[in-house]
């Protein structure tokens, strides 16, 4: 029994090519990870430097610096510490919801706007934050800001692209993730250096990458989809000519004007999701974002200087060792930029699940042998935290050329239009609800589990690799409005597919299956 569908070309191929004015706009579009990856680099940085903790978390300042007697796996255990990193995703899950309505009916980049301009205001009032509560305040409002460019920017790409580079330009938006994430970890190292008020540039300096997708908003152009979908024929057909570099655009033209009187028979969309034939698409919805949290990537990127200080790194070497951690993310991520639709999503996924099992039970081998479970050892011989850093750093490797981006793009390229917000949204909240999840839990995690939390993601990491190799069908090179072909072609989902929903109903049907590899 076939395990995915690969299709090579999809229903139909489009004419156009990569002009300079899509790849530009992309790059634009893209940076409004940056505010995403800024915050989860500085949460973990901020929350290692003393005057901080001493400041809004002295029971842990006191746990750290004062009582030597705490078993080091539970020195950093707070409550209200975990609050005040998990907040921003509660915030961003109830923000994604309403962006999807803003994202429909005015458009994907206003939706990047408001992003922009909520997590200005998030780290003007942290920068300026005298008490728990202040910090607490901003950090939802950095969440809003999150959940309106979380929802917005990844449909935008995939929207702009042609099917062809949609992998490549879409992963610009993961891209920009790891640079904002290595961004925070640099300025964390030096402010770390600055007595008092270094932690207030760390988060003061949330602004800048707000303001570049602030900007960056308001001289984007509508996707030629989100002007069909709100009435504007002719500018979509005028901007579709420019995006694709090329006149004759008639027959996708013509695809995004069906698509669109389709979604305008959808009277509501959050309801159609739950309709037999949108079961594989809502799954993945679900599915795609849970998985991806349960990597344990998000503990080890915004927990990372902690973490590092947990297993016996000082304060400097530490938030260093966070900041190898994001170059090694950042560059790796360009791995997948290069090989997304050349190699597919498919062999990404499974190749960067087989690398991140063995690093996790290396890591948790090499963690039990000299911590135990009292989390006290003598102090830590270099060699040993230099092979540490190297495994964390190779599973960070295999996250940012596979879950990492592929998390984003795989969602925000399979929804047919007339549920894409909705869907996007829904992908955008599950993000949400699990960083929260795991964020909330995972200092608690580490001082029950000790070393076996990376155990604890191993086993997740062979569930979601067996999910994706019996449910995940290939998705490169197909048009996105064509993409119905390819769950009508699956082993397990054609049959939630009708016929009447395949573009050009039998006859793009024949002309798909005729470019069908079955991949056993």
């Amino acid at each position: 029994m076939p395990a995915g569908v690969s299709v090579t070309q999809g229903g139909k191929e489009y004419p156009g090519k990569l002009t300079p004015y899509v790849l530009a706009t992309c790059i634009v579009a893209a940076m409004g990870g940056l505010i995403f990856g800024y915050d989860i680099g500085i949460s973990g940085g901020v929350t290692s430097m003393p005057d901080f903790l001493s400041k809004f978390f002295p029971s842990v300042y006191k746990k750290e610096a004062v009582d030597t007697t705490v078993n080091q796996y539970c020195k950093f255990d707070s409550v209200t510490l975990t609050m005040f990193t998990s907040s921003l995703y509660v915030a961003a899950l109830v923000a994604s919801l309403v962006a999807s309505i803003v994202t429909r009916k005015l458009g994907r980049k206003l939706s990047m706007l408001f992003g922009g301009l909520l997590f200005c205001v998030g780290a003007i009032i942290n920068a300026l934050a005298k008490d728990i509560a202040m910090l607490i305040v901003g950090r939802i409002l950095l969440g809003f800001g999150v959940g309106f460019a979380n929802q917005s920017v990844p449909l935008y790409l995939s929207e702009m692209a042609p099917y062809k580079y949609r992998g490549s330009l879409n992963i610009g938006f993961q891209l920009s993730i790891t640079i904002g994430i290595l961004i925070a970890n640099v300025l964390n190292y030096f402010f770390a250096k600055i007595q008092d008020w270094g932690w207030r540039l760390s988060l003061g300096g949330a602004m800048v990458p707000a303001i570049i997708i602030i900007v960056g908003s308001l001289l984007l152009p509508d996707t030629p989809n989100s002007m069909i979908e709100r009435g504007k024929r002719d500018e979509a057909l005028i901007k579709l000519k420019r995006v694709r570099g090329v006149d004759d655009v008639e027959d996708e033209f013509n695809d995004l004007v069906v698509a669109s009187e389709n979604s305008k028979k959808v009277q509501h969309p959050w309801r159609n999701l739950l309709q037999r034939k949108y079961r594989p698409h809502l799954t993945m919805a679900i599915a795609i974002p849970f998985f991806q949290q349960l990597t344990g990537i998000n503990v080890i990127m915004f927990y990372a200087p902690v973490l590092f200080k947990t297993i016996g790194f000082g304060d400097n070497a530490s938030l260093m060792s966070a900041v190898i951690t994001g170059v090694v993310n950042a560059l790796a991520t360009l791995v997948s930029i290069y090989g997304v639709d050349k190699w597919g999503r498919r062999f990404l996924f499974l190749e960067g699940g087989v690398q991140m099992f063995i690093c996790q039970v290396v890591v948790a081998i090499f963690i039990g042998v000299k911590f135990g479970v009292s989390g006290t050892t003598e102090n830590l011989p270099q060699w040993y935290a230099i092979v540490v850093v190297l495994f964390i750093c190779i599973y960070v490797a295999a996250f940012a050329w596979s879950w990492g981006p592929l998390g984003w793009l795989v969602p925000s390229e399979i929804f047919p239009l007339e549920i894409r917000s909705a869907a996007q949204s829904i992908t955008v909240a599950v993000n949400m609800f699990f960083t929260f999840v795991i964020a909330q839990i995972f200092l608690a995690m580490l001082c029950h589990l000790k070393f076996g939390l990376f155990l604890f993601f191993a086993f997740f990491v062979v569930v979601m690799s067996i999910f994706v190799y019996l449910f995940l069908p290939e998705t490169k090179g197909v048009p996105i409005e064509e993409m119905s072909i390819v769950w009508k072609n699956h082993w397990f989902w054609g049959k939630y597919i009708p016929d009447e929903d395949l573009p050009h109903a039998a006859s793009s049907l024949e002309m798909g299956k005729s470019k069908i590899t079955q991949v056993l």
